[in-house]
């Protein structure tokens, strides 16, 4: 389904409850299948954790996920601990294309029994499940945080629990933290020290609720809608002040672009009342998926950017720096990139009723989606929203009806 975007001028206020945040929801999933007595409370209602949910709950030998890159990595550590399960573990024509093999090898390292099906380092991949003892496994510290997630939440089920060193440096330290306090909140002894993370053997935790907080990758598209208007207040829910999401840098990022953030309670409003810069250079690198959102916010605003720490951005669900210069370049930007970085030119002007292209890419839709304040636009494949935020684009006409 394709969606026309009509151009929107009126100032924007309104109240939105954004779903629980996918990251949080994936990792509570897998760790209550190790502690049944762990009680999770908003849970995200996402593609993603959906296909999560229905992958732990199935008894079929071949697992789909689909697009659900989390739960690839996440569901490729689980597995491998199902002691007399086997399991392939495949998902869509993309998922194919993105590389496994670092997790793997890691796995490996600690006995685990995975073979390809088809092309070696990438899915579908065959997983017989068996008991690992654990240990020590060395990691490159520049891959996606995602692999070490996927070996941290396993660790609390390991015999001898996981020493997991670095090497090099660390990517998306924000999101490795993220996964050690959700392990420690519910009573995992975890300890990072220098290059090296231990997490203790855990067979048993008290009786634990756990409330996920709201996805701040989500709130992204409402800082760039108040960013882009001329005049804007907004209040989302439910977020915490100190979290755990490393994505809350939004704060300092939007901040100078314009916006001002106050928490009450479990809200949030953002409000346009600061000018913004003329240029901006962010490093992202523990905030990649916010990229789109901030390179469209600066474009829409005539303002020239240059954004660093993107590496993680070619294996996503496209290659998102490629998509973002295309369809940019397509309402008029001056923009380059390169495999790690976005480089975009101040501009003067946008083209009215472009397609915009999503590549099966969720954040791709919605990022782009803000730009209705300057122009009017169509989005192509606007259902592909539902991977993270099904509910997006009834939010956004709730605000601009």
């Amino acid at each position: 389904m394709n969606l026309k975007l009509e151009h929107y001028s009126k100032p924007l206020n309104g109240n939105i409850q954004i779903t629980g945040s996918k990251s949080e929801s994936n990792r509570l999933l897998i760790l209550k299948q190790f502690f049944s007595n762990l009680t999770i409370e908003n849970l995200g209602n996402s593609d993603d954790a959906n296909y999560m949910q229905k992958a732990l709950a199935s008894e079929e030998e071949v697992v789909d996920i689909s697009h659900a890159g989390t739960a690839m990595r996440f569901l490729t550590a689980y597995f491998a601990v199902a002691d007399g399960r086997e399991t392939v573990l495949t998902g869509s024509k993309r998922m194919k294309e993105r590389p496994i093999k670092i997790l793997v090898d890691a796995l490996r390292s600690l006995g685990a029994n995975i073979s390809y099906e088809l092309n070696e380092g990438y899915p579908p991949i065959r997983i017989q499940g068996n008991k690992l003892s654990g240990g020590k496994v060395v990691i490159d510290g520049g891959v996606s945080s995602q692999y070490v997630s996927a070996l941290l939440l396993i660790a609390p089920s390991l015999e001898n629990g996981l020493e997991l060193k670095f090497e090099g440096k660390i990517t998306s330290v924000p999101y490795i933290k993220m996964t050690l306090g959700l392990l420690a909140s519910i009573g995992v002894k975890v300890k990072w020290t220098d290059s090296t993370i231990f997490v203790q053997p855990q067979k048993e935790i008290e009786d634990t609720t756990a409330i996920v907080e709201s996805d701040w990758s989500s709130a992204s598209y409402y800082y760039s809608l108040v960013a882009l208007s001329e005049e804007a207040t907004i209040t989302i829910s439910s977020y915490k002040e100190h979290s755990l999401q490393g994505d809350s840098s939004l704060i300092q990022f939007y901040k100078e672009l314009g916006v001002t953030s106050t928490f009450n309670e479990t809200s949030l409003t953002l409000k346009k009342e600061l000018p913004c810069k003329n240029h901006i250079e962010f490093d992202l690198v523990s905030a990649p998926d916010i990229a789109q959102t901030i390179a469209v916010t600066c474009f829409g605003l005539g303002i020239s950017c240059d954004l660093t720490g993107l590496h993680t951005l070619k294996i996503k669900e496209t290659d998102r720096l490629e998509a973002l210069k295309s369809e940019l370049t397509k309402l008029g930007a001056d923009i380059s990139v390169t495999n790690k970085s976005l480089h975009l030119k101040a501009s003067t002007g946008i083209n009215k009723d472009v397609l915009i292209k999503t590549f099966d890419d969720h954040r791709m839709a919605m990022a782009f989606a803000p730009l209705l304040l300057k122009t009017s636009l169509e989005i192509e494949d606007a259902n592909v929203v539902s991977k993270s935020y099904p509910d997006f684009w009834k939010d956004i006409e709730s605000l601009t009806k």
